[in-house]
């Protein structure tokens, strides 16, 4: 019985050192792949830590200008971009004004109804009647007492000085801002359509010439849905009032 029974614990520590040492080795070989994976999330970690810091550093180095073109604040048509030569700017626009890195000097301001709007150090400045172009050469030339070389951006934001109206017997008569190209047609639509017993084969627009007279344009509705006398259907410009009796 004893031999049986001290032969039988001597298997039991035998197989207990087996399994010590199968699951060392198994520990082991466990340790390495581990390993290697820490050193290459390190390795991943740092590069793209340095790719974030290149980055910032381009964005803090770049022009204000530069980035503006680059990435048109609205691509729908209603924001106009930097040394614009064509845009006419007018009272309710809204600006945004960059001097380049003269954070405390860039802002974005409203064109007051005097047409002016107020720039730290440069004080009160007429925009109402400038292009975007010419306002930057303004800007810059009163920012030379305190700036040397100033670089100014001048970005129109939000369009409301140009507006038209829709009047007579019209779902929704009254005032709207002209932010992208419209025609007649679309004019119509944007104020809800014809109320009952509107004239649609009569309807004109009235339109402010350059000498300050006024001129009086046709538009039968009949005809252009039906594809006719397309002219007709002429852009709607700034000012503009379409009548509908």
């Amino acid at each position: 019985m004893e031999s049986g029974f001290s032969s039988s614990r001597g298997w039991t520590a035998l197989q207990l050192l087996s399994l010590e040492q199968t699951m060392t080795i198994t520990v082991k070989n466990m340790r390495r792949p581990l390993v290697s994976m820490f050193v290459i999330c390190i390795l991943i970690s740092g590069t793209l830590l340095g790719q974030t810091d290149a980055a910032r550093n381009t964005n803090n180095n770049a022009k204000p200008g530069a980035q503006a073109t680059a990435a048109d604040p609205n691509p729908n048509g209603s924001a106009v971009p930097p040394h614009n030569d064509t845009y006419i700017i007018g009272a309710d626009d809204v600006l945004s004004i960059n001097v380049w890195k003269e954070p405390e000097v860039s802002k974005t301001v409203p064109v007051r109804s005097d047409g002016k709007i107020s720039l730290p150090l440069a004080g009160e400045v007429q925009a109402s009647g400038e292009t975007p172009l010419q306002l930057e050469k303004v800007l810059a030339a009163k920012l030379q007492s305190f700036i040397s070389e100033p670089e100014v951006t001048v970005i129109v934001t939000e369009i409301k000085s140009q507006k038209f109206n829709v009047l007579g017997l019209i779902s929704k008569p009254g005032t709207y801002p002209l932010t992208s190209s419209l025609t007649v047609l679309d004019a119509i639509a944007l104020a809800g359509g014809f109320r009952d017993f509107a004239k649609q084969k009569s309807i004109y627009i009235l339109r402010k010439s350059p000498d300050g007279g006024e001129s009086r344009l046709p538009f039968n509705y009949k005809e252009v849905i039906k594809g006719k006398n397309m002219e007709q259907n002429i852009r709607v410009q700034p000012g503009d009032t379409i009548v509908v009796p």
